[in-house]
């Protein structure tokens, strides 16, 4: 069994729902207290053991990339202001641990992941959609990842929602539970309501053997008119072991206005220079 040793970042999307904040700042740059979502993401890839990352991006994009690279001006000014660099660590990569692909036409999750097969290769590899933001200790890639060493396959992490949510995500028709372990005996792209297996939704971690390429190759469209990933990975079930991990932890949707202000909200309070002046603040309103 092959390691997880790439991650798949799909940031091509153009972020409408926070227009006009994202007309010329990518929505995956928004920051969340004191770091851009991304970092977020590739903090969590990189505590779970993952060596490469690939970001899948598209026109408009550039930040993701000036973001992680070295930025000599700054550094240096702050060098010599005696200033604290390591603050910077996370957001440098060493030389062929990045890649960065272009998805030219916004069509579908599936599409993004399959414009980054060449770099997967033969290789087991995650998938991270950053706007989904995971908080937990361990982080929620890395919980995934022992449980991959244990049952390799597929695994996508799983997390409970009310049922009035379902039509709203990817579900899972789930088989024999055991712990936070669930067997996968198919998956639902958006299902209609009232008519969704179960109410355990797909919250954008997954881990994926390299198969999946050649099933998104000559998949057509499915819900939204975009190629779906759920539609690939659900060729998969029966074929390959699939597994849903229940991420303990907790989950911020910050694709929406409400999730990504809530997210700033909790993270500040776990701060604890930001906490009390913040809880005072929320007290006040």
């Amino acid at each position: 069994m092959k390691p997880v040793r790439k991650a798949v970042f799909p940031v091509g999307g153009l972020g409408t729902r926070f227009l006009p904040a994202t007309k010329a700042v990518p929505k995956e740059m928004l920051p969340v207290v004191d770091k851009p979502l991304i970092q977020y993401a590739v903090d969590e890839a990189r505590e779970a053991g993952i060596e490469e990352m690939i970001f899948v991006t598209s026109r408009g994009k550039g930040a993701i990339e000036d973001h992680f690279d070295i930025a000599y001006e700054l550094e240096t000014t702050m060098a010599d202001r005696d200033k604290d660099l390591s603050i910077l660590d996370g957001s440098r990569f060493a030389p062929g641990n990045v890649s960065f692909v272009r998805q030219q036409e916004p069509i579908g999750l599936g599409h993004a992941v399959w414009c980054a097969r060449h770099i997967v290769g033969d290789e087991p590899f995650a998938i991270f959609l950053p706007d989904e933001l995971m908080v937990g200790t361990p982080g929620c890639m890395k919980q995934m990842v022992d449980a991959y060493g244990r049952l390799g396959g597929n695994i996508v992490c799983g997390l409970e929602v009310p049922e009035d949510q379902t039509s709203a995500y990817g579900i899972i028709d789930p088989g024999a539970a055991d712990g936070p372990i669930t067997e996968v005996k198919g998956l639902v792209e958006k299902p209609v309501p009232g008519t969704a297996p179960s109410n355990l939704m797909i919250p954008g971690r997954y881990i994926l053997q390299p198969e999946v390429m050649g099933i998104l190759k000559d998949q057509g469209r499915g819900a939204g008119n975009e190629i779906q990933l759920t539609d690939a990975m659900a060729q998969m079930i029966g074929k390959q072991p699939f597994h849903a991990y229940t991420f303990d932890g907790r989950r911020f949707d910050c694709g929406s206005k409400s999730g990504f202000i809530n997210a700033n909200i909790a993270l500040a309070l776990d701060n604890p220079e930001l906490e009390p002046e913040v809880r005072a603040f929320i007290e006040t309103l």
